[in-house]
């Protein structure tokens, strides 16, 4: 029962932000919104605010914002098919750019609960170059060969980047300023020169922005390398999960604590965000594309051939979820 709600929360969540990004956008260019829904079928909760219907579903599967002229012939100003190819596709880039700022505010939510990496050394790895140069636990690492250390991350950088030299560390400990002379050993594993140092964290607001944007920007990467490894049959598809498959992640992460559970919404966010972007019909990108095209040819796409290439995409994109949730199912066997 707790996964279920968990699992409807952070679906939820995924999905409001991703539809305020193509309503809010939607209101500022002027575009009269109909509807903003979250989920699908029967609504269960609703209400009408000025012009728009607000409304909650009984089916937690997506949702919609409903705008004058999206799928139909509109003459009126304040209707999408009559705002210009740059307001249009600002409107429809908005939903996926939400998800990315959403994952952003959860890993800075995570960092600003559980604090960042900091230059103060919570252990010293036993018979390590630190530990043998006499460097100890609580010690803050002040400067390195010279230079200010403010960051763990420039700490790491100058130590990696060392090529195994001696290095002279200026260390804080109780008050006092103390130096030491350490060589770094080359791992083994990753090839990278290290020191043998585990750091303590630090609540810091600055931090946290700065971890998240690097966290953010690391996932992106990641999830567009395997993207890439796909296209070329290189890439592991056994850990591919569809909705049964998140359900039960989130079911995990649940049981081990909010922070879990935040993190993963994180990254489903921005995997919603990028997936949301890929030139496949009746997704965002799609749509995209066929905006640039306009904006190119000077006149829109056939509406119809357009609509015939999105309900083929549609259709794909089910098949492939009924694979994939096939798959997920088939685990639990």
């Amino acid at each position: 029962m707790t996964t279920a709600i968990v699992a409807i929360f952070v679906f939820g969540l995924l999905v409001f932000f991703h539809e305020l990004g193509h309503f809010a956008v939607a209101k500022f260019v002027g575009i009269k919104v109909y509807e903003f829904a979250i989920g699908m079928g029967p609504k269960v909760v609703h209400i009408s605010k000025a012009e728009t219907l607000y409304s909650i579903r009984a089916l937690p599967i997506g949702g919609f914002v409903r705008m004058e002229g999206e799928d139909e012939e509109s003459s009126t100003e304040n209707s999408f098919s009559q705002k210009t190819v740059k307001e249009r596709i600002s409107v429809i880039l908005a939903g996926p750019l939400m998800n990315f700022i959403l994952g952003f505010l959860c890993f800075f939510l995570i960092f600003l609960s559980i604090g960042v990496p900091s230059t103060q050394i919570s252990e010293v790895v036993k018979d390590s170059p630190a530990y043998n140069a006499g460097i100890q636990s609580d010690d803050r690492v002040q400067q390195i060969q010279g230079n200010q250390i403010t960051s763990w991350e420039q700490l790491v950088d100058k130590i990696t980047t060392s090529e195994g030299e001696v290095m002279v560390l200026e260390v804080i400990r109780n008050d006092e300023k103390l130096y030491f002379e350490v060589v770094p050993e080359i791992d083994v594993n990753t090839g990278r020169a290290m020191i043998g140092i585990i750091p303590g964290s630090e609540i810091s607001f600055s931090g946290a922005l700065v971890n998240s944007y690097h966290q953010t920007i690391f996932i992106f990467t990641e999830i567009l390398n395997f993207l890439q490894q796909l296209i070329r049959g290189q890439a592991d598809t056994a850990n591919v999960a569809g909705p049964v498959g998140i359900i039960s992640l989130v079911g995990e992460a649940s049981r081990s604590g909010w922070i879990d559970v935040v993190g993963l919404a994180g990254l489903i966010s921005i995997n919603l965000g990028i997936m949301n972007l890929l030139p496949i019909p009746a997704l965002d990108g799609s749509r995209i594309i066929f905006l640039l095209l306009e904006g190119i040819r000077g006149k829109p796409i056939n509406p119809e051939k357009e609509a015939l290439v999105h309900m083929i995409g549609i259709t794909l994109l089910m098949m492939l979820m009924i694979m994939i949730t096939y798959k997920d199912i088939l685990m639990f066997f």
